[in-house]
């Protein structure tokens, strides 16, 4: 394991600690419009100052919060907790994302915790992709459910019709609200499609764990699949309602 991996647990196992015995009210309080455009939370904060702590070292920050912290040849791109809202009304599906990019451009390193239940996925050049759980040191290839019956839709809310399409041709899905999370999890459902505009924050540590599997992604759209004719029924779908606009 790397140092950066090594930094990175660490910094989740801190916030996990925080967490452990409820939240804090203060954290619930909104803040200021962060770099990313969405409303900060002192919960976003707090998690962003743990990270800055320990991955200061490795490069400048870019924060979903804050933007650009410190200075460095490599980038690392955070959101300090993915699924916000989640977390704010306590539903027990939220995170944080990390990923690094070297001076050459690559990324090179990412990870992506579950800090309702402790998993934790990275990879590395040099390792793959892994799993394990926060304050264990056994780690191992993803799990991988061959039959998954459901999918993940992220942003459903907001695309009626192609809700319609997938019901249709019975694409089950749930729609989670933590897109570097279910980007982790895709190993182990059916799929995981994101529909509207998004941001480096949101994509770059999920996308970097999804390696090996079947990824398409357009300007408005993203697709992962274990099965790449699952991924391309999607995109026909999505292709399909294109016409009738």
């Amino acid at each position: 394991m790397t140092d950066f991996i090594s930094a990175c647990i660490k910094a989740n196992e801190e916030i996990a600690e925080a967490l452990q015995y409820g939240f804090d009210p203060s954290w619930f309080e909104k803040t200021v419009v962060g770099a990313g455009g969405d409303v900060s939370s002192k919960l976003d904060l707090m998690a962003e100052a743990i990270f800055v702590k320990h991955l200061s070292p490795f490069g400048q920050i870019e924060s979903e919060e804050s933007g650009l912290i410190g200075k460095g040849d490599a980038k690392i791109i955070i959101d300090p907790i993915d699924g916000s809202s989640n977390a704010l009304s306590l539903f027990p599906f939220y995170g944080t994302s990390v990923a690094r990019v070297n001076a050459e451009g690559i990324l090179d390193a990412a990870m992506v915790c579950n800090l309702a239940n402790a998993d934790i996925f990275f990879t590395t050049q040099s390792k793959g992709v892994q799993q394990g759980k926060l304050f264990s040191t056994a780690f191992h290839t993803p799990h991988t459910a061959p039959h998954a019956e459901v999918g993940l839709f992220e942003k459903a809310y907001a695309n009626p019709e192609l809700v319609a399409l997938l019901d249709e041709e019975n694409l089950k899905f749930r729609a989670p609200g933590a897109i570097a999370l279910s980007l982790a999890y895709a190993r182990s459902v059916n799929y995981v499609l994101y529909m509207g505009s998004f941001r480096i924050y949101d994509f770059a540590a999920g996308l970097a764990l999804c390696e090996g599997l079947e990824v398409i992604v357009e300007e408005d759209y993203v697709i992962v699949s274990k099965e790449k004719a699952i991924a391309e029924k999607i995109e026909a779908l999505i292709k399909q309602l294109s016409v009738k606009e």
